[in-house]
């Protein structure tokens, strides 16, 4: 059941119990705009919310325990990777494009990769092979992925990505290789619309590095797990990774601070890759 599902059905039990908006907006502590609002889909409501909701309503418990299941359902929606896969990996890089194309703020935040849209094809490819994929999907799915990355260049949208120190560092493709990214990071960032961040291990921190998220325009968050993609919609939880977002950038290197310290990583790959070369033989 979606939002729309869940409103539509919490109107329906409303004007089959004969009660009045306001009397069940009153009965269930949020003002009757609130109660408007969830009903025509316009706002998700939480299992809290629902509970309150029915219970003003007059439903059995059963009756409650079914839509405030429901609710949590809605808030928070998983897709098992082996399901995505299954319907083409490639797909998903076309439903993440179509997203991109309506929001106007993204902010990634990033503490084992380089976010897809930053990512050279060399190392999309490094990534992509973990998932034992044919080589007709691996090679659409990197297609997918470089276009998805014209977005950077759309000046009408603003794209904030704070990346850890050890996604510079993490060797999933050759020196030379890392070294390339890295100044693709720099180059990018000096576009006006993509703002980069780097969060160095010095620096002191407060929170934790849990996992990758996206946050679309303070109404969707997609988080990546181990075994799924989940996509959170619930404005309180929401909430809660754009804070977190904000402490970590707030820790974070950024502007010419951000791009020396790109460089002399870089400039470390660079020295590696240079030491083993081995010069020919003379004579």
């Amino acid at each position: 059941m979606d939002r729309a599902q869940l409103g539509e059905a919490l109107r329906e039990l409303r004007k089959a119990s004969g009660k009045e908006a306001k009397a069940v907006a009153r009965g269930a502590l949020m003002s009757a705009s609130k109660l408007s609002r969830i009903e025509n889909a316009r706002l998700m409501a939480g299992a809290g919310d629902v509970e309150r909701i029915l219970t003003a309503i007059g439903v059995s418990d059963e009756v409650k325990a079914e839509y405030a299941e429901a609710a949590r359902e809605a808030a928070t929606e998983a897709t098992a990777w082996r399901l995505l896969k299954r319907a083409g990996v490639h797909k998903g890089q076309q439903a993440a494009k179509a997203l991109e194309a309506q929001m106007s703020v993204l902010r990634l935040f990033q503490p084992a990769l380089v976010p897809g849209l930053l990512q050279t094809p060399e190392y999309i490819r490094a990534v992509l092979r973990r998932h034992d994929l044919t080589e007709t999907s691996l090679e659409r799915t990197i297609a997918g992925r470089l276009e998805r990355q014209a977005v950077l260049y759309e000046s009408s949208k603003e794209l904030r990505f704070v990346i850890t120190e050890p996604v510079l560092r993490w060797r999933i493709v050759p020196p030379a290789m890392l070294a390339a990214q890295l100044d693709r990071i720099v180059s990018m960032s000096r576009l006006t619309n993509v703002h980069v961040s780097v969060v160095p291990l010095l620096a002191e921190q407060r929170d934790i590095a849990n996992h990758a998220f996206v946050i679309r325009d303070d109404r969707m968050v997609t988080v990546e797990t181990v075994h799924a993609e989940m996509v959170v919609t619930d404005p309180r939880d929401v909430a809660l990774y754009s804070d977190k977002f904000r402490r970590f950038e707030h820790t974070a290197l950024a502007g010419d601070e951000m791009r020396c310290f790109l460089e002399g990583i870089r400039d470390e790959f660079l020295r590696e890759q240079d030491s083993r070369w081995i010069p020919p033989s003379i004579g």
